[in-house]
């Protein structure tokens, strides 16, 4: 390998160690921590929490929907029908989109049930 290619294998080995939060040697041969750099997810907001603001996000999106589309039947010439075509296909591929996670969590805990303890 040229010096180039040795040098990127360096720096890509020294990324893997830092995303994996492992230590490695420093100058002198003893292990130092490695500062975590651009650590992919530090929120921390629970499963639970974000669940719930999707589906919140879903609700407002057939509220919004509902709404457009009463608006539109009674007259009002603010929202066209493309408007209320729009927001209902959201709301519909939104809410198919949540029932198929719904299923996949069905799904997941009848198999973590059947499995032996």
């Amino acid at each position: 390998m040229d010096i180039k290619t040795n040098s990127l294998f360096a720096q890509m080995q020294n990324m893997s160690l830092q995303a994996t939060g492992n230590k490695i040697p420093a100058v002198g041969g003893d292990l130092q921590a490695v500062n975590p750099v651009g650590q992919v997810n530090q929120t921390t907001d629970k499963f639970g929490n974000l669940l719930t603001d999707a589906l919140n996000t879903v609700n407002d999106l057939q509220q919004d929907a509902g709404a457009k589309k009463v608006a539109f039947e009674m007259g009002d010439r603010n929202v066209t029908l493309a408007e209320v075509m729009v927001a209902s296909s959201k709301s519909g591929i939104a809410l198919d989109a949540t029932v198929q996670v719904r299923n996949k969590f069905v799904e997941a805990y009848k198999e973590i049930m059947s499995m032996p303890v």
